[in-house]
This record gives structure tokens, C-alpha cells and sequence, in this order.
């Protein structure tokens, strides 16, 4: 993903900058502020999906209705495999630099380049998250080649394996359910989706000399189908809701999943993608690890049919999902989200 040379963020937190350099330094309308003070504090819902099968699908039809977000626990993925796919992420990022550039991304495989990365975007004038990040390419598996990934921590492709497989299982599982609270075939999506692409993206947001200035991710929503992501105990993460950033505290053990763009096509706009973004801070480093799982660049996405009728016509034209994500990465989220450029006149 690496467009450009740029510096490694870690390295500018590790010199000890006293001053955020001005590529990061986001558009005073774009900062994060203080966090709401609200009677009942909003909280991203928490589901447990091994609750009677009645009751979970209730349960993810209004956090996707409601929220486009949500916490699971009981998902079947082994607590341990979490920790060892944090544990994994630190140790990489807490590495030597020298051995960590070995597995930078190459600029000429162009955007979504794998590997060691600082800056995701074509556009030379966008303002620099504060982040930088390992992207894995891990399914199709003709796409899996560990060799790309660190040898140099011990176990780490392996866990990313593992990892990559237990996603795969729970996203499937997920995107079922989804499709039950719409009282589609449980396989609708799945098939309206396609052959899964999945990315593993390690995350890494450093200390912040002027975290109120910058970003540690800027506003957007996802543009595939479904995210699934785990993060370590420092929090940052923020989900907008009713015109409020609201905080995503981690919850030990569960999984956030984030419903995406083609997701919120698929359902004609039923269920709507999650805007998020990340704030830093000036003291402890953050980790995340966000697992995409999206169609393949030819796969058409269009509306399901049987959610358009007369009180609810079609709401997004059908995309060509290679185009969708071409047009994200040539000019960035903006603030914005990319699905609006798709909505039909009504």
C-alpha cells in the first residue's frame, strides 16, 4: 500500500519529534473533539452468538439496523489465537526498523501493495494518518504466500494462518446470519458477495506529540463487505452514531464486527455501513488487527430484490466492485463515504 516514500511514524514517536510535521495535521473541522457527555452513555452493541439461533439473528438485525456495528462473543475463534495474533503484531512492530523495512510494501505492485506499510493512498496531497501497518494477503489462498510475512518473529505466519482460517469461518458464519435477519436465504450474501478476498491489517498508532491535530485513522467506512477487528486494551477506536463519535471501548475476548459498503448496497441501504476512525494519544502505543473480507474485483454488486418495493425503491446503482475500490484509493475517504456517489434519485 506504501504510494510513496514516506516516514515510518513509529520512527518519527521514537526520535522523540516535539511537533506534529504538517502532513499529519488534519483540517480543523475533521479533528477529533471531546467526547460527548451523555446522561446514558451509547455503547456499540454486544452480541452472543451462542444464544438460541431466534434470538442472535434478532439480535444482529438491530446492530446492523441501529448501529452497523457490533461486538460478538462465543464466535468460536480461541481466545488464545487473539492474543497470539496481538502478540504476533507487537513483537513485529516493536522489531529492529531495518528488519521491519525488509517487508516493506513495494511501490511498484501499486495501491494495496502487501507488506510494511506507512501511507495507503495515490494522492500525493492527502493529510498522513498517524499509523503504520502490516497488510497480509491471505485468501483466496492463491493469494496466501507467508514468504511476504516476517521470519523473524517466532510463529508469526503460522499464526496468521490460523488466524486468516478462523475469520474466514466466522465471517461466513456472520454474513449468514445477516442475511436470516433480512429473511433471505441464509446464503444470499455469500453468493451476492462472491469468492471472499480476505486482507489481514496490522495496526500500529504510536504516541502522538499533538494527538488533538491528527488522526490516527481518518473518518471513512469500509468499502467491502464485512470487517471483523480486535484491538488491544488502550482504546481509540470511534464509531459515528446520531451526529456523535462514540467511543468503542474493547471488550475482552470479542470480536467488533463492521458492516461495509457493498453490505449496505446488498441490503438496499437497510443495514448501513459503519463511519469509523481512530483517535491517538500522546502516552501508550495502539494495536488493532482488522480482518476485510470482500468480493473479488470483477464481482457486479447490485440490491437484492427481494428488499426493493414500491415503499422502498432501490437506493444505490449497481457497481462493479474493482471500480469502487479504484475510485477510494485514487482520492481517499475525505470525511466522506464513497456509497453516497452511488445513490439514485428517488
Amino acid at each position: 500500500m506504501e504510494t510513496a516514500a514516506a516516514p515510518r511514524v513509529q520512527a518519527l514517536a521514537d526520535a522523540g519529534v516535539p511537533h506534529l510535521p504538517a502532513q499529519y495535521i488534519q483540517p480543523p473541522d475533521l479533528r477529533a473533539g471531546p467526547s460527548p457527555s451523555l446522561a446514558a452513555p451509547l455503547s456499540v452493541p454486544v452480541v452472543d452468538l451462542s444464544d438460541a439461533a431466534a434470538a442472535t439473528t434478532d439480535a444482529v438485525g438491530r446492530a446492523c439496523a441501529e448501529w452497523g456495528a457490533f461486538h460478538v462473543f462465543n464466535h468460536g475463534a480461541p481466545p488464545g489465537l487473539l492474543d497470539a495474533m496481538r502478540a504476533a503484531g507487537l513483537a513485529f512492530f516493536r522489531a529492529p526498523m531495518a528488519e521491519k523495512l525488509r517487508f516493506g510494501c513495494d511501490p511498484a505492485r501499486g495501491a494495496a501493495a502487501e507488506g510494511y506499510g506507512s501511507r495507503m493512498l495515490a494522492n500525493d496531497d492527502s493529510v498522513l494518518d498517524w499509523r503504520d501497518y502490516f497488510d497480509h494477503h491471505t485468501l483466496p489462498e492463491s493469494r496466501r504466500d507467508p514468504a511476504r510475512w516476517p521470519d523473524f518473529v517466532p510463529g508469526y505466519r503460522d499464526t496468521v494462518v490460523k488466524y486468516s482460517d478462523s475469520m474466514k469461518v466466522l465471517a461466513q458464519r456472520l454474513l449468514c446470519i445477516i442475511s436470516e435477519s433480512l429473511k433471505l436465504p441464509p446464503s444470499y450474501l455469500q453468493e451476492a458477495v462472491g469468492e471472499a478476498y480476505q486482507n489481514i491489517t496490522v495496526s500500529y498508532y504510536s504516541p502522538c506529540p499533538q494527538p488533538d491535530l491528527a488522526l490516527g485513522l481518518q473518518s471513512h467506512s469500509d468499502f467491502g463487505a464485512i470487517t471483523l477487528l480486535i484491538q488491544d486494551d488502550v482504546g481509540g477506536l470511534e464509531v459515528f452514531k446520531d451526529g456523535m463519535w462514540i467511543p468503542v471501548h474493547p471488550v475482552p475476548d470479542a470480536i467488533l464486527v463492521i458492516l461495509s459498503d457493498q453490505t449496505e448496497i446488498i441490503t438496499n441501504g437497510r443495514y448501513k455501513s459503519a463511519v469509523h476512525r481512530a483517535v491517538v494519544n500522546a502516552d501508550r502505543a495502539r494495536l488493532s488487527v482488522a480482518t476485510f473480507y470482500d468480493p473479488p474485483k470483477s464481482q457486479k454488486i447490485c440490491t437484492a430484490p427481494q428488499l426493493v418495493s414500491k415503499d422502498h425503491p432501490q437506493k444505490y446503482r449497481d457497481v462493479v466492485y474493482g471500480d469502487y475500490v479504484s475510485s477510494w484509493y485514487s482520492k481517499g475517504p475525505e470525511g466522506k463515504r464513497n456509497i453516497d456517489a452511488l445513490l439514485m434519485e428517488q
